[in-house]
């Protein structure tokens, strides 16, 4: 196949049940505070003193500083969001609206680095292959793009719904595709034999709720999500090494560059729309929002502000 080895029928059907299951994980700790505490703070205290221990020895494909890193930083997220979401002192904060921009940005930037860093690498590279070239650096420039991009954090809000999700009108759907086809892009060049699981089904376990379930809550999905794929695949590490259900990427040069010149020029368009809108309508990114003469940043402030015990 183009991107991946191939795929048997069980390998498949775990890919679904691997995307069903971080849809359910996330629904069930954004809809309930103590399952969410449970998760993003009770857990990580535990596990590195006890399953993390065997697992991310020397060698292992988990066991490197940026898998540390992306685990921290992501639950560092979950756990910043549930203090904005939880307290109406922090949420009206105008200051501490940027921890979530922040974050999002150190966490892109996590990865842009490694981009960079994998350019130079051809071979095994802690416990999988790895082929570096051009493709790195086009991503890398993608990431940085997006960083860029980010915009509107003084707009985010707290839903008045009983789930009070944390939401942020002006991340809209196209700089999630944007970041989707970036990170994809990422995990297939660094990470290339986990990407069939942390690239594809990881990303749209957090964009199809922002699309269909959450729309806002983008930010909120993905720090979710990313928490518990991390804590899983640092616990079960072979499960995407040599368990049964590995896929493995086909290391295709072509497909390599393809997938970051995508991701690039989706990155180029965000970026060139995003500065037009500024430029014409004489807009401050960082202190002001981009995007609120939209419909879809108006329906996502409408929803946000409309409380619903049912949900």
């Amino acid at each position: 196949m183009f991107l991946f080895e191939s795929i048997p029928w069980y390998s498949a059907l775990m890919w679904f049940a691997v995307l069903g299951g971080l849809m359910l994980a996330n629904e069930l700790s954004r809809r309930n505070k103590y399952i969410a505490i449970i998760s993003f703070i009770v857990l990580p205290i535990i596990l590195p003193f006890t399953i993390w221990q065997k697992t991310t020895v020397a060698g292992s494909s988990v066991g490197t500083w940026f898998h540390w890193a992306k685990v921290y930083s992501a639950l560092a997220g979950c756990v910043c969001f549930m203090a904005l979401r939880y307290s109406k002192k922090l949420n009206q904060n105008k200051y501490v609206l940027a921890f979530p921009a922040i974050i999002l940005a150190i966490n892109i930037m996590e990865a842009v680095v490694r981009d960079f860093q994998c350019y130079k690498f051809n071979g095994i590279v802690d416990g999988m292959m790895t082929i570096g070239g051009s493709w790195n650096i086009m991503n890398g420039i993608a990431g940085i793009l997006n960083i860029i991009t980010i915009s509107g954090f003084v707009g985010i809000i707290i839903s008045k719904e009983k789930n009070k999700d944390m939401l942020w009108p002006d991340q809209l759907w196209f700089w999630i595709i944007a970041y989707d086809l970036w990170n994809f892009a990422y995990v297939y060049n660094c990470v290339s034999d986990h990407a069939f699981y942390a690239g594809a089904a990881l990303l749209l376990s957090c964009t199809i709720p922002a699309f269909f379930i959450k729309k806002g809550a983008w930010l909120q999905h993905r720090a979710h999500t990313l928490a518990f794929w991390m804590m899983f695949v640092m616990s079960f590490p072979t499960f995407v090494d040599t368990s049964k259900f590995a896929v493995k990427s086909s290391h295709n040069t072509t497909a390599l560059f393809i997938v970051s010149a995508l991701a690039l020029a989706a990155n180029v368009l965000v970026f060139v729309y995003h500065f037009y809108k500024i430029f014409k309508h004489k807009l401050n990114p960082i202190t002001g929002e981009v995007h609120a003469d939209l419909d879809a940043y108006k329906e996502i402030v409408n929803e946000g502000s409309v409380a619903n015990t049912n949900n």
